[in-house]
C-alpha cells in the first residue's frame, strides 16, 4: 500500500471519468446518482465495493478524486450516516473531505447543513485516530483531515470539537503534581480554571466523564504513539511522523491551541526525543529536519501563552538566565565536587551546547537522571513510547532547555535577501516547487489567529522570500534555456547560440571600490561594479529597456555553462534538480546605481545625439551596480581558501520586468518592520491578531466615538435621509422645521450597550447569544452653507448618489474612528462609498491626512478620478507611484506635477494681487512674489476687511450703507453682476460680503501654501515637502507602499486614516504594510480609521506557486481573515451594474443582493440586445477539427474551437452596428488570451467593419471592471481546473452590464458540485447560439418580447452566417457610394498588447488550420 498519491498531469479525472463506464461512475449510478430514487447505504457496499477496491489499488488519489466528483460525500456518505454506521463508512468521509481540502474546497461547509451527525462523525474520527489496527496511511488521512480541522477554528461547528481536545484538563498528563504546581505558580490564575475542570469532571454523569476522560488522553496518547514511531523505519512511517510534525506545528502557531499544549510538549521532552530518534538523523530525511525545526521554532516562540504578550529582548534574556541560575543551585547544592567549575560560571561561558555539555560531563547516568529529576524534568515514559532513557537523552534535554537560543529576528536579519544559486537550489525550496499535497512542506502557514505582530512579520516574511526566490529561479532557468549556451571552440569558454530580450552575454565584472565595514557589521559596506553591455545588435526597444533600469532595479549576474543535454530529466527537473542541471554555475544579485553611454555620461541626462537627421546607433553601454555585500564575503573567503573566483567567470546579465522584481525592497521593508518592533495601534491589536471580542475595534465600542456629525452631501434631502436611517427614530432638533435640507448634522449616532462586552471565550460557548443594544433617537439639525465667493469656480461640486441604506451605514462607519470593513458585491458601488467617506473626512476633519490603498493602478486610478470630481482642493491630493500617468485627467497629481502645479497656479494668484493692489492704489510690487503678497495682505487686505465689518455690523447700518462701504467693488467688477442685488436683505448682502472675502482669502492662503516652494531650491526637496506637508489624501498602490516604506517613514510622513480598495485582492503582508507607513508617536502608530472596502467571494491575491497559495495560505488576505473572525462587516446590497436576469447568475453567492432602480427601469436594461433571441446563454462547444483543449506548454491551455466561435460572435456583433468599445472578451487561462487575439489579429484587427474590441484578457485582471457586453471563453474540455475555485466563476459572470455569451463545454461544468448553484440558470436555455434576423443595434424589442429564433449549429454555421451579412453589407456599400466605414479607434489604454504574449506558443495550436481562401473586399471572415 503506497502512501504516495498521484496528481497532476494524466493522473486526474476527467469527463469520460465521471461519465463513462468505469466501475466508480457504474457504482455512483447504481447507489447514489441522482437518478436513484432511495439512496440507502449498504454496509457491504461501502466495504466491497469502495473500501476494498480502494485498499487493494493502495488508496491511488485518482479513485478518489473521481469518488469526490462523483459527489460520494454529499449524495451517500453524509446523507446515509448514523450512530450504528460502520468505521469503513466513518473513514470513507474522512478520505473524501480530506480530498476536498486537498484541492481547496470547501470542505466543512457540506457537513454545516448537517449540525447533528457532525459531532458524531468527529468523535469516531478522533476515536479511529488512536486504533492501532488502522494502517499507518489510513492514520495518515486521520492526521490530515484533524490538520484541516484545527485549521477552520473559525467554523463553530468545529470549534465546538476541538476545544476541549486542548483545554486545561490535557495537563492531567503531566509527569507529576509538581509540573503542574510550577505552572500555577506562574499563573495562580490557571489554578481556577484547573479546578474548574474537575469539578465539570465531577458533576458529570458516567457518559460525560468518560467523553472527559477520552479528551484528555487523546493528544496525549497521540504523542505517545508519535514518540513510540520515531525509531521505526519506512517510507509511509516517515510521511506520517513529518504529518505529526506539521499537526503540532499547527497547534503551537495559534494561542488558543498552544495555550496548554505547549506545557505539554515540553513536559513530554519532545523535541529531545525527537533530535535523537532514528528518522531525524536518516540522511535522507532532511523534510523531517525542516519540520523540526519549525516547531522547534514556534515551541520556543518568546510569549507568555497565557497573557498573549510576546516577550522582549531582556525578557527572553532573563528567563535564559533564570534556567542558567536554576541549573547552578541544583549543581552547587546537589553535585558540589563534580560541577563546581559550572556552578561558578558566568552564563557566557556556559549557554552555548558545546561548552555546556563539556561542564556536565563529569556526571555519570544516575546523577544526570538525578539533576533532571531536581530540574523537573520528565525521566519515566509508559512502555508504549518505547523510550530508553539513557545518557544521550537526558544530556539533550538539559542542553537543549539551557542552551542560548537564537530569537527570531536574528534569524530574519542573518537571511539574505538577495539570491544565489545556492539559495535558489534549497532542498526546501525545490520541494515547495514539486509540492502537490501528498507530503508536508516545512514551511509556516498564514493563520486564523498570530502569536504577535512579529510572529505575522517572520512568517510573511519567510514566505514572500520563498516565493520569490521561486520565480527567480523560474526566470532564470526560462531565460537560460532561450540563450542555449554551447561549449565555444575555446577552453573553459561558452558561446550562446539563441537570444533572449532580458538577459545580455558579459564579459566578467569590473570591481571599483569596496568599502570597509560598518561599525559592528563583518561586512563591506558596499561593493561598486561596472558592467560592460554590448547594445549594438539589440533592437532599438530592447536597447530602451535595458537603458530605462532605475536605480535600486535588482540584476541577475550568472555564471553560465553549456547544459549537459544527456541528463535525465523528469518533468523538465532531475529528480534532484541543481543549479548545474539548467547551465547555471553561479548566481549573483546586483542593484543598479546608473546606467551610463560610451563616454560615461547618465543616460537619462543624454540629449538626443542626431546629426543632420541621422542618430548614430549606440555600440555599447555601462551598468555600475551594488554587488550583494553577504555573497562578496563570502566569495573572497572561498578565494582565500583557494577556490575559483566566482566573479571571473561570470558571463551573462539578466534583468526581470519591473512589477515582478521589487521583491528585495518588500522583503527590507518586512525585516525592519520585524527587527523595529512596529506597533499596531491598541484599539486594533486584538482584533489583528485574532484575540478578543472581533467587534471592539468598531466605532461602537471605542471610546473616541463621535456623538455628532457633519455628514454634508450625503443625503441628498430629508426623506433620503429618513429612509437611509429607517431603523431610527430621526427627528429636527428644536427650532428646525419637519422639511429641513441638507447639509444635515447627526447627533447621538453612536450606539450604546445595555451590557459589558463579554470576553471571546464566553462569546464563543454561546454563539446564538447577541449583546443587545439600544439606538438613541437620532437628532438632526442644518445650516447654511457659507458663500464661498461670487465666481461659478467658487460654487461647491455636491455628491449626486442616492445611497441605498447600506451604504449610508458604511459611509457612517467609515467617517467614525475605529476599523470598518466593507463587502461590495459587484455593481454595489463600494468606490462611491470609499470615496463620499473620503469627502467627508476631508471636510471634518481638516487637521487628518488619509491615505488611499489599491492592489492595483488601475483600480486605484479609478478611486482617484472619483475624488477629484469632489468638492476637494486639488493642491490637497497626490497620487504617488508610477500609474499616475494613466489618471484620465488634466490635471497631474504626481508629486511632480503636483509641485508644477502649485508653481504653475503662482502665476495667475500673483497677478489677481497686483490687480488687487491696482484697484486699492496700493504702490509696490506685491504680486512679484508670495512673500510680498503676504505683505500686502497683512498691511493692506486685512486691515480693509477689519474696517468694513466694523462699519457692517453696527446695528443702525443699512443696506445701502453696506454696499457704500465695501472696499472692493472694483476688484469685484469680473463678476456676476449686480454683486449686491437691490432688493437683497441687510443679511444677505453679509453673506455675500463673507463670500467675497472667502475667495480673497483663498488666493492668500493658496499663495501662502507656494511660498515654501520659492524658497526650497531642489525637486527633491520640494516634492518631500509636498508628500509631509501639503498633502492631505495621498494614494499609492500596496506594492509602491512595501517598496517605498523606509524612504516615506524616514521623511517624517504621517496619516490619520487609511482606506483600501480591493482589499480582498491584496496579501495580508501587503495589507499590513500601509498600516504603518509612519513610525510611532509615544511608541503607538496614530491611526484613527482603517476602512478596508473588498469583496472576499471573488478573486483573492494571486499567488502561482501550489505549495505557497494552499498550504501556506499565502494568498490570504487581511480582508478575507477578519471575515472568517467574526468583525463586523457591512455587505452593500443593491447592485446598479446588471441586467437583474444576469445578476441572477451570481445573486446566490449573496443572498440579499437587490436591484437599483436604473436596472429596472432605464431603457438600455429593458431592451433586447439585437440579432439575439437572449440576455445571456452558455453555448456548448464541440471539438473543433477533432480538438478540445490543448496545452502547447505547461499551464498554457488553449482551445481553438472557442477562440474562433468567440471571434465569430464578435465579428457577428460588429457587424449589427454593437460599438467595439462596448465588447470585451474575457477567458479563463493566458494561453487562450493569447489565441484569441492572434485570431482576431489575424480576422478583425485590419477590417475596417470590425476593428478590435475593447479588450481581451483574462478573468484575473478583469475584476473591478465592467463592460456592455462580455463573450467569455471557458476553455476547459477534459476537467474543470481551477474554476472549481468558486470565486473566478463569480468574477467572470459578474463582469457585463447587458449581455453575457459564454463558451463552454457543458458536459465538464454540470458534474461539478460547486457549480451547480452557478451554472444553474445557464443550463435551463438552449446549448446552441440562438439569434434572431432583421435587427440592428440597438434593438427596438423588448426584452420580454417573444421573437423567432435561429439555432446556430456550430462556429462553422455561424461562420457562413457571418460571412454572407459581410458579403452583402459591402455590396450594400458598394451599391450606395459609401466607403467602409472607419475602425473605430479603441483606447490606447485598452489596447491588446500582443508584443511577447504569443511567442512560441500560438503556432502549435493552429498549425493544422486551413485557412478558406477568403472573398474580394472581405478580409478576415470565418
Amino acid at each position: 500500500m503506497s502512501i504516495n498519491m498521484i496528481s497532476g498531469g494524466d493522473g486526474r479525472p476527467e469527463v469520460d471519468d465521471l461519465e463513462g463506464e468505469n466501475e466508480w461512475t457504474q457504482l455512483a449510478r447504481k447507489h447514489w446518482a441522482k437518478s436513484v430514487k432511495t439512496r440507502k447505504v449498504k454496509p457491504d457496499v461501502i466495504k466491497k465495493e469502495v473500501w476494498d477496491v480502494l485498499e487493494n489499488e493502495g488508496f491511488q488519489y485518482r479513485s478518489l478524486l473521481i469518488l469526490e466528483n462523483l459527489q460520494l460525500l454529499e449524495n451517500y456518505l453524509l446523507p446515509g450516516y448514523t450512530e450504528t454506521s460502520t468505521n469503513y463508512h466513518v473513514l470513507l468521509i474522512a478520505l473524501i473531505a480530506t480530498v476536498k481540502n486537498r484541492e481547496n474546497l470547501r470542505v466543512w461547509d457540506v457537513f454545516s447543513d448537517d449540525g447533528e451527525r457532525f459531532p458524531s462523525i468527529f468523535r469516531r474520527v478522533l476515536s479511529l485516530s488512536l486504533d492501532t489496527s488502522l494502517s499507518v496511511v489510513i492514520k495518515t488521512h486521520i492526521l490530515s483531515f484533524l490538520i484541516s480541522a484545527f485549521q477552520s477554528l473559525d467554523n463553530g461547528l468545529i470549534r465546538k470539537e476541538c476545544a476541549p481536545l486542548v483545554s486545561i484538563s490535557i495537563w492531567q498528563n503531566l509527569a507529576s503534581e509538581a509540573a503542574r504546581e510550577r505552572r500555577f505558580e506562574h499563573h495562580p490564575q490557571l489554578k481556577k480554571a484547573w479546578r474548574a475542570a474537575g469539578k465539570r469532571y465531577q458533576s458529570g454523569d458516567e457518559d460525560k466523564q468518560a467523553k472527559l476522560r477520552f479528551d484528555r488522553a487523546w493528544l496525549y496518547s497521540l504523542l505517545l504513539d508519535f514518540v513510540g514511531r520515531l525509531q521505526e523505519s519506512g517510507t509511509e512511517n516517515l510521511v506520517y511522523c513529518e504529518r505529526f510534525l506539521e499537526f503540532l506545528t499547527d497547534l503551537e502557531s495559534q494561542l488558543p491551541t498552544r495555550r496548554y499544549v505547549t506545557t505539554l510538549i515540553k513536559d513530554m521532552n519532545l523535541l529531545a526525543l525527537v533530535r535523537l530518534s532514528s528518522i531525524f538523523n536518516g540522511e535522507e530525511n532532511g523534510l523531517f529536519r525542516d519540520l523540526f525545526v519549525l516547531l522547534r521554532h514556534f515551541v520556543n516562540f518568546p510569549i507568555d501563552d497565557n497573557t498573549g504578550t510576546q516577550h522582549t529582548k531582556v525578557q527572553s534574556y532573563e528567563e535564559h538566565c533564570a534556567r542558567l541560575a536554576r541549573l547552578q543551585r541544583a549543581s552547587l547544592k546537589n553535585f558540589k565536587g563534580k560541577l563546581t567549575i559550572l556552578a561558578l560560571s558566568n552564563y557566557a561561558a556556559m549557554d552555548k551546547r558545546a561548552e555546556l555539555e563539556v561542564l556536565l560531563e563529569p556526571l555519570d547516568d544516575a546523577e544526570l537522571a538525578e539533576l533532571s529529576d531536581l530540574l523537573g524534568f520528565r525521566t519515566t515514559y509508559p512502555p508504549s513510547a518505547k523510550v530508553k532513557v539513557g545518557r544521550d537523552l537526558l544530556l539533550e534535554i538539559l542542553l537543549s532547555s539551557h542552551e542560548r537560543r537564537r530569537t527570531f529576528r536574528e534569524s530574519m536579519r542573518d537571511l539574505s535577501i538577495l539570491p544565489t544559486e545556492a539559495a535558489l537550489y534549497e532542498p526546501t525550496l525545490l520541494r515547495n516547487e514539486y509540492y502537490n499535497g501528498s507530503r508536508s512542506l516545512a514551511i509556516p502557514k498564514l493563520n486564523l489567529q498570530y502569536l504577535s505582530v512579529g510572529d505575522f512579520l517572520w512568517r510573511s516574511f519567510v514566505l514572500y522570500r520563498c516565493e520569490s526566490f521561486f520565480e527567480i529561479r523560474k526566470n532564470m532557468e526560462e531565460t537560460i534555456k532561450r540563450l542555449q549556451p554551447q561549449q565555444a571552440q575555446l577552453p573553459n569558454s561558452v558561446r550562446f547560440d539563441g537570444f533572449s530580450r532580458m538577459a545580455i552575454p558579459i564579459s566578467k565584472p569590473a570591481i571599483i571600490e569596496a568599502a570597509p565595514p560598518k561599525v559592528g557589521r563583518d561586512r563591506p559596506a558596499f561593493v561598486r561594479a561596472e558592467i560592460g553591455l554590448d547594445v549594438s545588435r539589440l533592437a532599438e526597444s530592447v536597447r530602451r529597456e535595458w537603458e530605462t533600469l532605475r536605480q535600486d532595479d535588482v540584476v541577475y549576474l550568472l555564471a553560465v555553462d553549456p547544459i549537459d543535454s544527456s541528463r535525465d530529466l523528469t518533468n523538465g527537473h532531475a529528480a534532484h534538480a541543481s543549479s548545474r542541471d539548467f547551465g547555471l554555475r553561479h548566481l549573483r544579485a546586483a542593484e543598479v546605481e546608473q546606467v551610463l553611454d560610451d563616454d560615461g555620461r547618465v543616460i537619462r541626462e543624454i540629449p538626443g545625439a542626431e546629426t543632420n537627421g541621422y542618430t548614430r546607433k549606440p555600440r555599447l553601454r555601462r551598468l555600475i551596480v551594488k554587488l550583494d555585500t553577504a555573497a562578496w564575503k563570502f566569495d573572497i573567503e572561498r578565494k582565500v581558501e583557494g577556490k575559483p573566483d566566482v566573479y571571473e567567470s561570470l558571463n551573462v546579465v539578466v534583468r526581470r520586468k519591473g512589477r515582478e522584481n521589487n521583491f528585495n525592497k518588500t522583503l527590507e521593508t518586512i525585516r525592519s518592520l520585524a527587527l523595529s518592533d512596529i506597533p499596531v495601534p491598541d484599539w486594533l491589536q486584538e482584533v489583528f491578531l485574532g484575540y478578543g471580542d472581533p467587534s471592539s475595534a468598531t466605532y461602537t465600542n471605542l471610546p473616541n466615538s463621535l456623538n455628532e456629525l457633519d455628514f454634508r452631501d450625503t443625503f441628498l434631502d430629508w426623506p433620503h435621509l429618513v429612509e437611509s436611517l429607517n431603523d431610527q427614530a430621526v427627528e429636527p432638533n428644536p427650532g428646525h422645521d419637519q422639511d429641513i435640507k441638507p447639509p444635515f448634522v447627526l447627533e447621538g449616532i453612536t450606539t450604546t450597550s445595555t451590557e459589558p462586552t463579554r470576553s471571546s471565550k464566553k462569546r464563543r460557548r454561546d454563539d446564538s447569544e447577541v449583546s443587545q443594544s439600544v439606538r438613541k433617537s437620532i437628532k438632526v439639525s442644518t445650516y447654511q452653507p457659507p458663500d464661498n465667493g461670487p465666481y461659478a469656480m467658487d460654487t461647491p461640486r455636491v455628491n449626486k448618489v442616492r445611497f441605498t441604506p447600506t451604504q449610508v451605514e458604511a459611509i457612517m462607519s467609515g467617517t467614525q474612528p475605529g476599523l470598518t470593513v466593507i463587502i461590495g458585491p459587484p455593481g454595489t458601488g463600494k468606490t462611491d462609498v470609499a470615496t463620499q467617506i473620503i469627502n467627508n473626512i476631508y471636510h471634518d476633519f481638516p487637521s487628518q491626512r488619509t491615505l488611499l490603498i489599491a492592489h492595483s493602478n488601475q483600480a486605484l486610478n479609478q478611486l482617484f478620478q472619483k475624488i477629484t470630481k469632489l468638492d476637494i482642493d486639488e493642491r490637497h491630493l497626490l497620487r504617488l507611484g508610477h500609474g499616475e500617468e494613466d489618471l484620465d485627467t488634466d490635471v497631474s497629481y504626481s508629486k511632480h506635477g503636483r509641485v508644477e502645479s502649485f508653481l504653475d497656479n503662482r502665476g495667475p494668484y500673483l497677478a489677481e494681487v497686483s490687480r488687487l493692489a491696482a484697484d486699492l492704489g496700493a504702490p509696490g510690487a506685491h504680486g512679484n512674489s508670495c512673500e510680498t503678497a503676504g505683505y500686502f495682505n497683512s498691511v493692506y487686505i486685512i486691515p480693509a476687511w477689519s474696517k468694513f465689518w466694523d462699519t457692517a455690523n453696527t446695528a443702525e447700518v443699512s443696506t445701502l450703507d453696506v454696499t457704500t462701504s465695501f472696499p472692493f467693488h472694483q476688484y469685484f467688477s469680473t463678476a456676476p453682476q449686480p454683486l449686491f442685488p437691490p432688493e437683497a436683505t441687510k443679511e444677505q448682502m453679509l453673506g455675500i460680503a463673507r463670500g467675497c472675502q472667502r475667495h480673497m482669502n483663498r488666493i492668500f492662503t493658496e499663495l501662502e501654501d507656494i511660498r515654501p516652494f520659492e524658497i526650497l531650491r531642489t525637486s527633491r526637496d520640494k516634492a518631500n515637502y509636498l508628500l509631509i506637508k501639503e498633502a492631505r489624501i495621498i494614494a499609492m498602490t500596496s506594492t509602491h507602499a512595501a517598496i517605498r516604506r523606509q524612504e516615506i517613514s524616514n521623511l517624517g510622513f504621517h496619516y490619520d486614516n487609511v482606506i483600501m480598495e480591493e482589499a480582498a485582492q491584496i496579501t495580508e503582508i501587503e495589507n499590513f504594510i500601509p498600516l504603518a507607513l509612519q513610525n510611532p508617536k509615544d511608541g503607538q502608530l496614530p491611526l484613527q480609521r482603517v476602512v478596508l472596502c473588498g469583496d472576499h467571494l471573488q478573486n483573492s491575491p494571486i499567488v502561482q506557486n501550489l505549495a505557497f497559495r494552499q498550504f501556506a495560505n499565502l494568498e490570504q488576505s487581511l480582508f478575507l481573515r477578519f471575515v472568517r473572525l467574526g468583525v463586523p462587516t457591512i455587505n452593500l446590497d443593491h447592485q446598479g451594474r446588471a441586467r437583474p436576469s444576469i445578476a441572477e447568475l451570481y445573486k446566490w453567492r449573496y443572498p440579499k443582493l437587490e436591484n437599483l432602480p436604473n436596472v429596472l427601469t432605464a431603457p438600455e436594461y429593458l431592451r433586447a440586445n439585437a440579432g439575439f433571441r437572449y440576455e445571456y446563454q452558455l453555448i456548448d462547444v464541440p471539438d473543433y477539427k477533432g480538438k478540445g483543449e490543448a496545452q502547447p506548454t505547461p499551464h498554457f491551455f488553449q482551445n481553438l474551437g472557442e477562440a474562433e466561435y468567440t471571434a465569430a460572435i464578435y465579428q457577428y456583433m460588429r457587424l449589427l452596428g454593437y460599438p467595439a468599445s462596448k465588447i470585451s472578451i474575457l477567458t479563463t487561462y493566458a494561453g487562450q488570451m493569447a489565441l484569441i487575439r492572434d485570431v482576431l489579429g489575424h480576422r478583425c484587427a485590419k477590417n475596417k467593419l470590425f476593428g478590435l474590441p475593447r479588450i481581451v484578457t483574462t478573468v484575473d485582471k478583469y475584476q473591478g471592471e465592467q463592460n456592455d457586453y462580455i463573450i467569455l471563453s471557458l476553455v476547459r474540455t477534459s476537467r474543470v481546473g481551477y474554476l472549481r475555485d468558486i470565486r473566478r466563476l463569480t468574477v467572470a459572470l459578474s463582469r457585463a452590464r447587458l449581455g453575457l455569451y459564454v463558451l463552454g463545454r457543458r458536459s465538464v461544468f454540470e458534474t461539478c458540485y460547486e457549480l451547480r448553484e452557478a451554472f444553474a440558470n445557464l443550463f435551463q436555455r438552449p446549448n446552441k447560439l440562438s439569434l434572431t434576423t432583421g435587427e440592428m443595434f440597438p434593438a427596438s424589442r423588448k426584452l420580454d418580447d417573444d421573437v423567432e429564433a435561429t439555432e446556430m449549429a456550430g462556429v462553422e454555421h455561424l461562420g457562413q452566417y457571418v460571412y454572407e451579412i459581410t458579403k452583402a453589407k459591402v455590396e450594400s456599400l458598394k451599391a450606395g457610394g459609401k466607403p467602409l466605414p472607419a475602425i473605430e479607434e479603441t483606447p490606447e489604454s485598452l489596447r491588446m498588447d500582443v508584443e511577447d504574449e504569443g511567442e512560441g506558443m500560438v503556432g502549435e495550436a493552429m498549425e493544422d488550420e486551413e485557412e478558406e481562401e477568403p472573398a474580394e473586399d472581405i478580409d478576415g471572415i470565418v
